[in-house]
């Protein structure tokens, strides 16, 4: 009985870290959509996973270990990433390319950035599944016209009056200066 309850017990119950699933499920995607699963996309992988909100390729890059690859490499690697489905766009105000996972296609996070601040507000669950549904629908009525390879960016911009300051914001919901 006292075995079973160690932690290196073969019987003891064994839990892999949230990070650990998204990343197999991501490279299974890959692997499902015929791509190797290299040691840059499982470096680029874990930092999107690693995010709460969109980043750059500049600041995917520079979390990267020196080793592990060249900023043409993580271009190339989210290009495949987007073309599959595995990592979302959207876009800052002056055009940089933000990139965030996508792993749940069911519940996709919608942002607003701000216009004044180098950061990204997740839109409310409720908000997003409301759009979410709109933007399904259209998709599907554009397939039923002919459409293949149907897929929408949706960002919205805002910014925060003087007297709403801009709230605490983490380390993963930071976007960096751009």
């Amino acid at each position: 009985m006292i075995a079973s309850t160690q932690t290196n017990h073969p019987l003891a119950s064994f839990t892999v870290p949230r990070t650990q699933q998204a990343l197999e499920a991501a490279c299974a995607r890959l692997r499902a959509a015929g791509l190797r699963i290299t040691q840059p996309r499982v470096a680029i992988l874990s930092v999107l996973i690693r995010k709460t909100s969109p980043v750059t390729i500049e600041q995917i890059h520079a979390e990267l270990a020196d080793s592990a690859c060249d900023l043409v490499t993580v271009y190339r690697c989210l290009a495949a990433f987007q073309e599959v489905g595995l990592v979302r766009l959207s876009y800052f105000q002056n055009g940089t390319s933000l990139y965030q996972m996508a792993l749940d296609q069911k519940e996709p996070t919608y942002h607003v950035v701000a216009k004044d601040h180098s950061w990204a507000d997740a839109l409310p669950n409720e908000l997003s599944r409301e759009l979410h549904a709109v933007v399904s629908k259209i998709e599907s009525s554009l397939r039923d016209q002919g459409y293949d390879n149907v897929s929408h960016v949706v960002t919205f911009f805002g910014q925060k009056g003087a007297s709403s300051a801009a709230p605490e914001r983490s380390q993963n919901s930071a976007i960096g200066t751009l």
